[in-house]
């Protein structure tokens, strides 16, 4: 059996209880003083006393009855095995029974449901709540939390290896050669390239400036040894000067015949690599051996970790474009719902159908949880948390019952009096 919490809010009610049971015993007792005093005058022969003792009489008896009612529903009067008694602890389980029955048959009916949700317009509150920027970071805030709890359930050997396989295997089966082919084409077309063949013609020719010596080393040495020194020294200065002036004309005339035949041959490129299957296996061949260099391997490997220390620091910053993003993504959904009638309309119609969707599937279990919690609970401890919750406006029951009591007894006294003496 499971116990059941008390509140503070039970403790004032308990005193409140504890108060009304005084006023209604004292209620009693004063019916019961007024009743031997009023005999005692009716024998005496004091006329009105009469009236005052039926009324008390039948005061008491209203007051016992009542009594005895009010305590049957909770325990056994004066500890009487009397049938009928002690209801609430004694039908506890038929009373969980009932009250799922009645849940389930009156608050869990689909149309009950459909009702409910169609009349709070849930698109048009959750429109306005969440337009609201405040509110929008909330949720920000919560989905971040998420984002981090979902994370931390991934083990980072596992994230590494999936990550990296599902890319390498994406790049595998990605056809290399066409894309390549047509963004080269467009490169070409758009001049992007030049760019780069101005920054290596000029650095050829800085770097022919600042190492003549190395160069006509290089030179010298490619000499036959009959040859002159001389002859040596002149050739090779020679074709150092002619090596600089040839750089600096690449470098400095954008019409350079070099340039020119760069560009054919990366036209010419861009076409095998579209429309030449031999180009095209090289290329997939190209691919895979890139594929296989261990740094390739290990960049992809670590691809992972990084993206999930990177998503890691976006989501918990409140600041980051990620999380600006999600903000200002709910601000708009919010703002739509509220303006549009129609989405607002498709969304209410899927709250509604989630809602008896989950209502239809899951009445049982719904109704069962009550009946199973009901029937966990200490038949005692229930019946006193009852008490606790209504006792006080049953000790009503018991003051009202005295004092009709006592306006029947008198009322019955009198006419009595009037008919039949």
């Amino acid at each position: 059996m499971s116990a059941l919490a008390v509140s503070a809010a039970d403790d004032e009610k308990l005193r409140g209880l504890r108060r009304m049971k005084l006023v209604a015993v004292g209620a009693l007792v004063a019916a019961a003083i007024i009743y031997m005093i009023a005999f005692v005058l009716e024998r005496d022969g004091v006329g009105w006393a009469g009236y005052v003792r039926a009324a008390a009489e039948a005061g008491m008896v209203g007051a016992l009855a009542d009594w005895f009612a009010v305590t049957a529903l909770f325990k056994r009067p004066l500890g009487l095995p009397i049938p009928h008694t002690a209801i609430i602890p004694t039908r506890k389980n038929a009373i969980g029974r009932n009250l799922g029955d009645f849940v389930g048959t009156n608050f869990l009916a689909e149309d009950v449901v459909r009702q409910r949700i169609r009349s709070l317009d849930v698109g048009l509150r959750v429109g306005r709540w969440i337009s609201d920027y405040d509110n929008a970071r909330r949720v920000s805030a919560e989905i971040a939390i998420g984002i981090r709890a979902g994370i931390g359930l991934l083990d980072d050997e596992q994230v590494r290896a999936a990550v990296g396989e599902f890319l390498r295997r994406r790049a595998e089966e990605f056809p290399i050669a066409e894309p390549a082919g047509n963004l080269l084409g467009e490169v070409v077309a758009d001049q992007a390239h030049v760019p780069l063949i101005d920054l290596v013609a000029g650095s050829l020719h800085d770097w022919l400036i600042e190492n003549r010596g190395r160069v006509v080393d290089v030179v010298e040495r490619q000499a036959p040894g009959w040859s002159p020194k001389w002859a040596d020294d002149m050739v090779a200065s020679k074709v150092y000067r002619e090596a600089v002036r040839f750089a600096q004309d690449v470098r400095d005339n954008p019409h350079h015949p070099l340039r020119k035949s760069i560009d054919e041959a990366l036209i010419k490129l861009s076409n095998d690599l579209r429309f030449d299957p031999d180009m095209q296996f090289r290329a997939e061949q190209a691919k895979l051996r890139v594929l296989d260099h261990p740094e390739v391997t290990r960049t992809l490997n670590t691809t992972g970790t990084v993206a999930k220390e990177m998503l890691l620091r976006a989501v918990d910053d409140p600041t980051s474009d990620l999380r600006v993003r999600i903000v200002d993504s709910l601000v708009s959904i919010g703002r739509n719902l509220v303006d549009n009638e129609e989405t607002r309309a498709r969304v209410n119609t899927w709250v509604e159908d989630a809602a008896v969707h989950v209502v239809k599937n899951n009445r049982d279990e719904i109704t069962a949880l009550i009946t199973e919690t009901v029937d966990r609970w200490d038949a005692q401890e229930t019946s006193r948390k009852i008490e606790i919750q209504v006792g006080r406006d049953l000790q009503f029951i018991r003051l009202n019952g005295t004092l009709v009591g006592a306006l029947a007894g008198l009322a019955i006294y009198t006419i009595s009096h009037l008919v039949l003496v």
